[in-house]
């Protein structure tokens, strides 16, 4: 049994949610999500909480409780809070610079890599070897930030490429003769 399922949500002052017939939207300061509800979820708004219950006799949901409640403690939090990721660059020659809406990225290939910035993601590069990535849905900020790092991940003999900002990178001991 999910016991994450079980814990209640606490609403914002700033935050108000809406239930729908098959999604629930929040709108803060920060903008507007909306997550799924599944099905046999029984979602209670009541004094500024949420709860998220099974629906009677509805073992399809059990295994997705504590997800939907997650779902939307999430969506709360970006709402009101937002996410961010940072990103480290390493290496010698290593950068990365805005373009306009674009990222422009040296990271030791031929030519630059490009990445166009998706709606709703903020990215900022307050030096060469820093990106910090922003935005409100907690799972595209993510995707954004492991695709950047995928152009280059760091490698364990140098430690050269793109990193998280507390990743851990277990260096190997070079070749011996």
């Amino acid at each position: 049994m999910s016991r994450i399922g079980q814990k209640i949500i606490e609403i914002p002052d700033n935050v108000e949610a809406n239930l729908g017939q098959d999604e629930i939207k929040l709108t803060g300061p920060k903008g507007e999500l909306s997550a799924p509800i599944f099905e046999g979820a029984n979602i209670e708004i009541a004094d500024k909480t949420i709860t998220v219950n099974k629906g009677a006799d509805n073992q399809g949901f059990s295994k997705n409780w504590g997800l939907q409640r997650t779902l939307i403690s999430n969506s709360v939090i970006g709402v009101s809070e937002g996410y961010s990721k940072k990103l480290e660059i390493t290496g010698v020659g290593y950068r990365a610079q805005m373009k306009g809406n674009n990222i422009q990225l040296s990271l030791g290939f031929s030519h630059d890599v490009n990445y166009e910035t998706p709606d709703g993601i903020k990215i900022e590069t307050p030096t060469q070897t820093e990106i910090i990535i922003s935005g409100i849905d907690k799972q595209k900020v993510g995707q954004v930030a492991a695709e950047i790092r995928s152009f280059r991940p760091p490698e364990p003999y140098k430690g050269k490429g793109v990193r998280y900002e507390d990743e851990y990178i277990f260096r190997k001991e070079g070749k011996k003769k």
